[in-house]
């Protein structure tokens, strides 16, 4: 089941995308940096986002009775699509973007870290390619665009 997330769910939403974030930036990311995205630090970064307009997304699963992932999406822009660590490649990420394209309000567009393969794979999967576009995130880290073709 996906529900909107607002204030009585939004402390869960920000322990999903903290603990999402530290792990998937880790490898690349200075301790300290890593350490900065707490869920409280997220929260902060995810209501700014939703007094902005951007409607943000969470999954339960009801097999396991927990929440497993976000993802935000404002018009066509879809963001923020974490997955506990725990709970990644069960299918949770594939359900998310699904759901997040049905929301947009024209044609879908995310960007990813370059480095991130498994996304990439996820997003080419799903329909989605490269744009050409690149944006320098760090010295010698972009980010790229994808965009999904249509149908």
């Amino acid at each position: 089941m996906i529900k909107i997330v607002d204030e009585n769910n939004i402390d869960i939403a920000a322990t999903i995308h903290s603990k999402s974030w530290q792990e998937s930036h880790k490898s690349f990311c200075k301790p300290e940096f890593v350490e900065k995205h707490t869920p409280e630090h997220q929260k902060e970064y995810l209501l700014e986002k939703i007094k902005q307009g951007t409607l943000l997304y969470m999954l339960f699963d009801e097999a396991s009775e927990k929440d497993v992932g976000i993802v935000s999406v404002t018009e066509n822009l879809i963001e923020d699509l974490y997955i506990l660590p725990s709970e990644q490649n069960k299918g949770y990420g594939t359900v998310l973007l699904r759901f997040a394209c049905s929301k947009c309000t024209s044609t879908p567009t995310l960007w990813i870290l370059e480095n991130n393969i498994n996304a990439a794979r996820l997003y080419q999967r799903e329909g989605f390619s490269k744009t050409g576009k690149r944006n320098q995130i760090d010295k010698g880290l972009d980010e790229i665009e994808f965009i999904k073709q249509k149908q």
